[in-house]
């Protein structure tokens, strides 16, 4: 990879792993558009750390209070706290990912091996989502914080952030989605679905490490350093600004950008 190509992707990464709009299909879209090969699986994995230490850095107090709740609330056997609830509640949605990742995992390895078919599911899901996005952001009622979440709230957000692992989908939009509907507001929701990424990526993380760790292939160390730091720094930002910029703006501006490019990638499959 030249410093160019490694620039754009993390970059891409920092910027769309926390915005509504798909990190990992952007990962496949941006070499195809610039003229690179696909990235190997190794960068991939550095740049989803760069991302997961930001994530785990912005909320780092928020994480300190949930694990300490969470080690009283085991001691005595009582949700008494909102933190203890709140890490107990980012548990239970982190199982439909666990139990049905594999599942997903395997089919998309079998559909990426054909370009116009991953760009053709990447064009449905991105404008798919996208619509639901913005329905969802019309129609939530914007009342509860994340510290009301309960079990079931949870089991549902889990389980459409299962069916992220489709490119395209966006795991921040649809568990962003899933919170809008069931009357989160929108800071609410988006600091849950950040929440919940960090058990997610260090779980497919440490999935793919594992792959590596059995790989005979070199490793360009440099490559993967600079496009993890990078990742970092774009995604942090990226958290507080959105944070900010979602309350006020609401997800339009998103939903728009998604219809417009999942209609560029069908116009360029079809001319």
């Amino acid at each position: 990879m030249d410093i160019s190509q490694i620039l754009l992707l993390a970059f891409v990464q920092g910027l769309t792993e926390f915005l509504p709009i798909s990190s990992s299909a952007h990962l496949v879209l941006a070499p195809l558009l610039f003229g690179y090969a696909l990235q190997d699986l190794a960068f991939d994995v550095a740049v989803h750390l760069g991302t997961l230490v930001a994530v785990i850095l912005y909320f780092r107090r928020e994480i300190a209070a949930m694990v300490v709740a969470m080690s009283d609330s085991l001691a005595t056997r009582q949700l008494t706290s909102p933190e203890a609830r709140l890490g107990w509640m980012i548990v239970v949605a982190t199982l439909p990912v666990v139990i049905l990742g594999l599942p997903f995992k395997m089919l998309l390895e079998m559909l990426r091996a054909d370009e116009r078919m991953i760009a053709l599911i990447i064009a449905s899901t991105t404008i798919g989502f996208g619509l639901l996005l913005w329905w969802a952001d019309a129609r939530g009622r914007r009342v509860r914080d994340e510290y009301q979440v309960g079990w079931r709230d949870a089991l549902f957000i889990g389980l459409l952030q299962a069916v992220a692992i489709i490119p395209g989908t966006s795991r921040s939009g649809i568990t962003i989605m899933a919170g809008l509907l069931l009357g989160l507001t929108r800071r609410a929701a988006a600091r849950f679905s950040f929440l919940l990424a960090i058990p997610t990526i260090l779980m497919a993380g440490a999935l793919e490490t594992l792959h590596l760790v059995g790989s005979s292939e070199p490793v360009d160390w440099f490559a993967l350093a600079l496009g993890a730091t990078l990742s970092f720094i774009v995604a942090y930002l990226t958290i507080h600004y959105f944070l900010q910029f979602v309350e006020r703006v609401g997800m339009l501006p998103f939903v728009i950008y998604r219809v417009l490019l999942g209609g560029l990638i069908l116009v360029l499959l079809y001319l």
